[in-house]
């Protein structure tokens, strides 16, 4: 078989990039760059590159080999997959030109970041990866990498300390800072990231710090697309879609959207030329996407899971489900919401045609991954909202309860599940006992008001009793 490169580039049966790649010139640095990056971010560089040649994308793995190693004989390129019921659209990428494995070629990083040709440093490294306390809104200082950077800040391996040692760096030559591009699910990502990044800095040269907060842009995103994990199947389907062996395609749906603040150092990237839209506020669509979405999927990922079914579409195919999940959005999570009622409306609609497109193959335990990090900002945020304001929220209650369960590392039937946390060991003792109780407890987790509100600890106690006597299906059809 023929391996997908450059070289090869002319043998493909589909689509490649519409533009010269040997004219295109580096001005991203992302962090991070896995499959969500490469359908979604790297897909709108991709369409603006016919337009605008200098903002070709330098990806950069921070903990694992894996990609750097697939794409780098690729010269960068891959396929992208995107799948609408039984059909299946391939195109070639090419906005990728390059992908450094930061351990092992941590000054190559560094040393791009540093060029003034860099105008953008983008992430999407997880909520995980910020180093970011949500109960004090700071860096967390006892994460054990950001404590060792903060010892060795010029040596970082985290993205905090990498952003700060290439902006030390190109303050120090005298040259202009990048943006600092947040692309991952976090509420407020952009202030996040400045919040994580100043205290860094701060941290380590005080007037590094102070140059930072002056000088430096973190505007706010909104992204949405969803990129299951690759199988072998999708390397298969690539193969015989393109006529060249693909070591890492992606798959996705049709949809895409991203929303970005419109604040940046010097030179906007026209990243509305492939799809993408600038705001002044990003806020309003940032919770509707985190709230609705990432919370609903959330809930679908651990109640699916707890079911026995192993992907989403088939999740929201059962009716019970189904109904279960508008009527949370519908009673509890809009009532939260500042868009207006007929965006709402259609972006609920939106979404269960994109939960129930089979052609995705998105796992639910992809989705339950790392939950301790995801669902502060997914659920539990919404539930202080309600709890304010006296409004309901027991369909939340079942989410969070849920959780717990598989969070504990045994599902409904006393089988073991290999839950993927950074707090994995924490939450398995929690499951020991009272879990509701323990759960509740744990700190850095959920805010004092949720923790302890009397109407909360008895609703998740109430609907964690229920999952144990009649299971999932039948606990969500209660409250469909």
């Amino acid at each position: 078989m023929t391996h997908l490169s450059l070289a090869s580039l002319g043998l493909a049966k589909v689509r490649g990039p519409a533009y010269d790649r040997a004219g295109v010139t580096a001005g991203i640095v992302h962090l991070g760059i896995g499959a969500f990056h490469r359908a979604h971010q790297a897909v709108v560089v991709d369409d603006l590159l016919t337009v605008d040649p200098k903002w070709g994308i330098v990806g950069a793995s921070l903990r694992r080999a894996d990609t750097s190693e697939a794409l780098t004989p690729q010269d960068g390129l891959y396929t992208l997959l995107v799948r609408a019921g039984a059909s299946t659209t391939p195109r070639i990428i090419g906005s990728v030109l390059r992908i450094i494995d930061a351990p092992r070629h941590k000054e190559g990083l560094l040393s791009r970041m540093a060029d003034p040709a860099t105008r953008i440093v983008s992430l999407t490294i997880t909520e995980k990866g910020y180093g970011y306390n949500v109960a004090s809104g700071r860096l967390d200082g006892t994460n054990a990498d950001i404590a060792a950077d903060l010892r060795a800040p010029r040596l970082p391996k985290t993205a905090p300390g990498l952003i700060v040692e290439a902006l030390r760096r190109r303050r120090d030559a005298g040259a202009a800072p990048f943006t600092v591009l947040c692309c991952d699910n976090l509420p407020h990502n952009g202030a996040v990231t400045a919040q994580v990044v100043s205290d860094f800095a701060e941290a380590t040269d005080p007037a590094l710090g102070r140059w930072i907060a002056t000088n430096v842009a973190f505007p706010a995103t909104m992204v949405d697309r969803i990129v299951p994990a690759t199988a072998d199947a999708d390397r298969a389907e690539a193969f015989a879609l393109t006529g060249l062996e693909d070591a890492w395609p992606v798959a996705t749906e049709p949809f895409l959207q991203w929303v970005i603040e419109d604040r940046f150092v010097g030179t906007r990237p026209p990243f509305d030329l492939g799809g993408a839209e600038y705001v002044s506020d990003v806020a309003p669509y940032e919770m509707m996407k985190l709230r609705m979405l990432n919370g609903s999927h959330s809930m679908m990922a651990y109640l699916g899971y707890l079911a026995g079914y192993e992907f989403i579409s088939q999740v929201i195919a059962d009716s019970d489900f189904c109904g279960f999940v508008e009527a949370a959005w519908r009673e509890e999570i809009a009532p939260t919401l500042v868009m207006p009622a007929s965006a709402v409306s259609d972006y609920a609609t939106a979404l269960l045609k994109r939960f129930s497109n089979p052609a995705l193959k998105h796992r639910a335990t992809q989705i339950a991954m790392d939950g301790s990090q995801k669902l502060p900002q997914r659920l539990f945020g919404t539930i202080a909202d309600n709890l304010a304001k006296s409004r309901p929220f027991e369909r939340l209650a079942l989410g969070v309860a849920a959780w717990i369960i598989y969070a504990a590392g045994t599902d409904l039937k006393g089988r073991p599940i290999a839950v993927q946390d950074p707090r994995a060991d924490d939450l398995k003792r929690a499951g020991e006992g009272d879990a509701v109780a323990n759960f509740l407890a744990l700190p850095q987790l959920f805010s004092a008001e949720v923790a302890q509100s009397g109407p909360f600890r008895e609703a998740v106690a109430r609907q964690y009793r229920v999952l144990r006597e009649v299971g999932a299906i039948e606990a969500a059809r209660r409250l469909a």
